[in-house]
């Protein structure tokens, strides 16, 4: 990105933008594109000549009508897209809220603009402000969310397919979500890699904690350049697994659930129309998003969210906290008692966890401190 104005359209969002790691990046977003060009065309047909179906599979345009459809046994692959907003109820600030948003308050940084602290180009000669902030954001320090446990819970009870997620803050895999349960779009703390093309030595997790906690700027061990979270900066190209698994898994869904996201960062707000025509589509969102624009639904080209107008057939907005509205749905499911339950067992563990390591890292910096201390021997001499 080179100018303002295309920082603004890509920041409306929660997260940021792996590196491209091979030129198969490349031709994936070239075939997503193509992809994208043909979903146009059949929606174009379908709406003008009436190809298509638009089969009504909800019985009712409400939550209750979608926990009907998912109890009835007809519903097994449930796609979640899911951004900040999940998060938030977690102490992590979204993006763009005017003054408790993440942007709102990074005047300390000094930066040109606040978007700066996510782009590359910034960040390979500038890396201070972003591993500031990554001290104070860093996983492990926030436990997930309510809304989080009920896309475990899905996970458990042999529902969800898949959940995309535009977060870099690594709670869907704390709440029990693993590698192949995620597609972390804007990509994750969970790896780093050297930013060097020449290099591209992958570090874990606790290595780069390490480094920031210690203050220390991450470089690599083999070339001495930057070593970066695997998180996608404004200017980097999203994994290459996002457009492949786009491609097997949109098709199959038969419920998509959409979460505490505006739906503004491209290509990932289009996935919503990705789904088949008769795939209901809910919203669990402060407000309603993702709506298709007028005139484009004039020619054809849906996709978008419909939510109240007079051809509205199967997309449900739930007005609410993401909390709030995966509470109500997990009532309506039978399933409340049993997401309270997890919620609170796995907060208690984390909390327990957290002790056992602060008590650890206590004994550990205290024994380096008296065997550093040269009056150790002596006084234990007296002894």
């Amino acid at each position: 990105m080179s100018d303002a104005s295309e920082h603004n359209k890509k920041e409306e969002e929660e997260a940021v933008t792996p590196e491209p790691e091979e030129q198969s990046d490349d031709s994936s977003e070239e075939e997503a594109a193509g992809d994208t060009g043909m979903d146009f065309l059949r929606n174009f047909f379908s709406s003008t000549l009436g190809l298509g179906s638009t089969d009504k599979v909800l019985d009712e345009l409400s939550l209750e009508g979608v926990a009907r459809f998912i109890k009835s046994g007809k519903c097994k692959n449930i796609i979640c897209m899911v951004g900040a907003g999940i998060s938030t109820s977690a102490g992590i600030p979204d993006f763009r809220s005017p003054e408790t948003g993440l942007y709102a308050n990074l005047q300390k940084y000094n930066l040109p603009y606040p978007e700066a602290i996510f782009q590359i180009d910034y960040f390979k000669k500038h890396p201070e402000p972003f591993f500031a902030l990554a001290k104070e954001l860093y996983p492990g320090q926030f436990k997930p969310t309510i809304c989080h446990y009920f896309m475990k819970i899905m996970k458990d009870k042999g529902l969800l397919r898949r959940c995309y997620t535009q977060n870099i803050d690594t709670l869907e895999r704390v709440a029990g979500l693993e590698g192949e349960d995620l597609i972390e779009a804007h990509g994750t703390f969970y790896t780093s890699h050297c930013v060097s093309f020449c290099c591209r030595k992958e570090y874990n997790l606790d290595w780069m904690k390490e480094k920031i906690f210690s203050d220390d700027i991450p470089r690599c061990a083999k070339c001495s350049s930057l070593v970066k979270p695997d998180i996608v900066f404004f200017g980097e190209n999203l994994p290459a697994r996002f457009f492949t698994s786009v491609k097997t898994d949109f098709p199959c869904c038969d419920l998509l659930i959409v979460m505490g996201t505006s739906l503004q960062v491209q290509p990932f707000a289009s996935l919503v129309s990705r789904v088949s025509k008769s795939c209901p589509r809910l919203l669990i969102n402060m407000e309603k998003t993702g709506q298709a624009d007028p005139l484009f639904g004039l020619l054809g080209f849906g996709g978008g969210m419909d939510f109240d107008s007079d051809k509205a057939y199967r997309d449900v907005a739930s007005i609410s906290t993401c909390d709030d509205g995966c509470l109500a749905l997990a009532d309506l499911l039978g399933w409340k008692g049993e997401l309270e339950e997890l919620v609170k067992q796995e907060h208690a563990r984390i909390d327990s966890q957290d002790q056992k390591e602060k008590a650890s890292e206590s004994k550990g910096a205290a024994a380096k401190a008296t065997a550093a201390s040269p009056e150790a021997p002596e006084s234990r001499k007296e002894e």
